[in-house]
């Protein structure tokens, strides 16, 4: 069994603490990037203020994403999907407590 490794991951201005597999690390942090990358993107483009509407936003962006790679079935594993799983990980934790 695998040790669990505790990092701490910021989106949105905010610290999601998380137990995961240290063979996960790496996926989680690019996908946190990938992320603040969309949501500062958003931000410059939009006038949005409330950061809620700026993930929600990141989020159909990349559910979108999802679906296309996942309407393909020659794709396995891509890095939408990862991303994606990272995202929900991070949506369950703050989601906990």
């Amino acid at each position: 069994m695998e040790e669990k490794l505790k990092i701490k991951i910021s989106i949105a201005n905010r610290v999601y603490p998380l137990s995961i597999k240290q063979t996960e690390e790496e996926k989680i942090r690019k996908a946190a990037q990938r992320i603040e990358s969309i949501l500062k993107s958003f931000e410059s483009r939009y006038a949005v203020q409330d950061k809620q509407d700026l993930i929600a936003m990141c989020a159909l962006q990349l559910a979108s994403e999802c679906e296309v790679y996942r309407n393909n079935p020659v794709v396995e594993e891509s890095p939408i999907a990862q991303q994606l799983e990272a995202l929900n990980a991070l949506i369950d934790k703050a989601m906990q407590g």
